[in-house]
Formats: structure tokens, C-alpha cells, sequence
């Protein structure tokens, strides 16, 4: 006889296949009888945890969004050190990059009003936004435009790591002047205001 396996073990495995088969093949392309075998679990199974593929998407996102602002810690006080810290997060986790973005290409936002994408981007707009207030940042800048342009500057390298040298030391040298230059880039759009 098989041995049996609580309904949370299996929800765990449910979601563990679910992210790598998103991070590989986006939505469309995962499939839910992959996701079950590799979960050793019925498709069926799946969607009593699930009602959609689409559900199952947003509730990974979210999980991956909390695992991203546990490791990196935004503070309005330094950008320069949280976009070292989601670069480093990023190209050390490419497959979780790459599971982020299929949502952003493939799911319509106004489709869920509990999108954690949109929720995550509006609890930094209003942080950035109080910091402007609190003469903490330049408030000449949107703090949408902070969020985006800092986001996309941080992230930069976790699509080129194919661009990196082979070798583990001369790959860790240029990673390391990789992050410089992305540290540098935030430090000058986005200095932190001097005390007055």
C-alpha cells in the first residue's frame, strides 16, 4: 500500500512543481498534468487546490514577492543598497526572474483585484512618496517612475548572465563590477537628500 501523505505535503508539492514548470514555460505554456506528475499527485488533485492555472500563478507570484522584500529590505533611505541587494537576488535566482516576468507579459492586471504584483507596487509608491514628503528623496521625481526605473536597472543583468565569462573568479569579478555600476546608476538618479 501506498503511503499516505497529508493534504498540506501535497499542496507543498503542488506548488514547488507549479514554480519551476512557470519560471520555464510562463502560463500558457505550463501545463497542469506536468505540474501533477512532477508533484506525484492527479491533475485533479491539483485543481481541488486550485481553482486555475491562472490562480496557481498568482499565488506563487505572491509567495515570490515576499520571499523578495524579505531578502532585500527596501528602505527609501537607500536605494543605491536595495538595488545591490535585488541584484544580487536576481542574478543568483534567474529562474525566479524569469517566473516574475511571465506574469507581467501574460496576465491582464485589471483581471484580479488582489493582483499581489499591483498591491507590492503600491505599498513601495506610497513609501517612496512619504520619503519624498519627509525630504528623505528628490521630490521631483514620480515615485512610479522611481519604482520602475530602479527595478529595471537592478534586474538588468539577470537576463545577460550568459554574457559573463566562464570562469568562476573572472565571473566573479565581473559580476562584482556589474553590481557597481548598478549600484552607481541608482546613487545618481536617485541620491538620498542632504540633511538640511
Amino acid at each position: 500500500m501506498p503511503p499516505v501523505t497529508s493534504p498540506e505535503a501535497t499542496r507543498e508539492r503542488i506548488l514547488a512543481a507549479a514554480r519551476s514548470e512557470f519560471a520555464r514555460y510562463g502560463i500558457a505554456g505550463a501545463r497542469i498534468d506536468r505540474i501533477a506528475k512532477s508533484a506525484k499527485t492527479s491533475k485533479e488533485r491539483v485543481y481541488a487546490y486550485f481553482a486555475s492555472k491562472e490562480a496557481l500563478y498568482r499565488l506563487i507570484s505572491g509567495q515570490e514577492l515576499a520571499a523578495i522584500a524579505e531578502a532585500t529590505g527596501m528602505d527609501p533611505a537607500d536605494l543605491p543598497g536595495y538595488a545591490g541587494r535585488l541584484h544580487d537576488y536576481f542574478t543568483t535566482h534567474p529562474e525566479r526572474f524569469r517566473l516574475m516576468q511571465w506574469g507581467r507579459l501574460e496576465l491582464d492586471p485589471a483581471e484580479a483585484a488582489d493582483d499581489p504584483v499591483q498591491a507590492t507596487m503600491a505599498g513601495k509608491i506610497e513609501r517612496l512618496r512619504r520619503a519624498q514628503e519627509d525630504g528623505i528623496l528628490d521630490p521631483s521625481w514620480d515615485p512610479i517612475d522611481i519604482v520602475v526605473l530602479l527595478n529595471q536597472i537592478a534586474a538588468s543583468w539577470a537576463g545577460y548572465a550568459d554574457l559573463a565569462p566562464v570562469g568562476s573568479a573572472e565571473r566573479e569579478r565581473f559580476m562584482e563590477a556589474r553590481r557597481a555600476a548598478v549600484v552607481n546608476a541608482v546613487a545618481r538618479l536617485f541620491p538620498t537628500a542632504a540633511p538640511s
